[in-house]
């Protein structure tokens, strides 16, 4: 081989890296250009969703604050439903009290305390109250409250044989046990 082949090898070769090289700097170039693209489509993505929680965030707060805010409403005027069924039971009182000032007479007096005692029974009926009916029952801890146990040869032991205090459900808790004497 001649110097000039060998001179000419070397100028393709080197033309050839060149080429390469080139090649390789206009490929990074494009990764770069598309790397960056996506680096750019990423952030506002990112934005996007920091901008959601964010939102949804203050949404749950609002909805939060609000919800409080109902509760302690709804707590505060939870009676007044009741309230305004009763006040029909305390006019009555009223008119019951001013006729007995009147010197009306004791008959109409009971007849009339009797008839509201029986309206107020309807109302506190109608919101859920109910009386226990507890003598001859089994003693229980959760429904009664024992203030005397007595000596009784008509019941069983464990039996309630007087109430001396009514008990009270409000609907199927008990609101106040009854007060009673239980045979021993």
């Amino acid at each position: 081989m001649s110097t000039k082949e060998q001179h000419n090898e070397e100028a393709v070769e080197t033309e050839n890296l060149e080429q390469t090289e080139q090649s390789t700097e206009q490929e990074t170039e494009e990764a770069a250009v598309i790397e960056d693209q996506r680096i750019v489509e990423l952030t506002k993505l990112a934005e996007e969703h920091q901008q959601k929680y964010l939102r949804a965030q203050a949404d749950f707060d609002n909805f939060r604050r609000r919800t409080l805010k109902e509760k302690e409403e709804l707590g505060q005027y939870a009676s007044m439903k009741l309230l305004g069924q009763l006040l029909p039971v305390v006019d009555n009182f009223d008119r019951a009290i001013a006729a007995a000032a009147s010197g009306g007479d004791y008959d109409s007096l009971v007849k009339g305390v009797d008839m509201i005692f029986r309206q107020l029974g309807q109302t506190l009926e109608q919101e859920g109250l109910k009386a226990m009916n507890v003598v001859g029952e089994p003693f229980n801890p959760e429904f009664h409250q024992a203030i005397m146990q007595v000596e009784s040869e008509e019941h069983e032991e464990g039996i309630i044989v007087e109430e001396v205090q009514k008990g009270y459900m409000l609907k199927d808790k008990v609101l106040r046990p009854a007060m009673v004497k239980v045979s021993g």
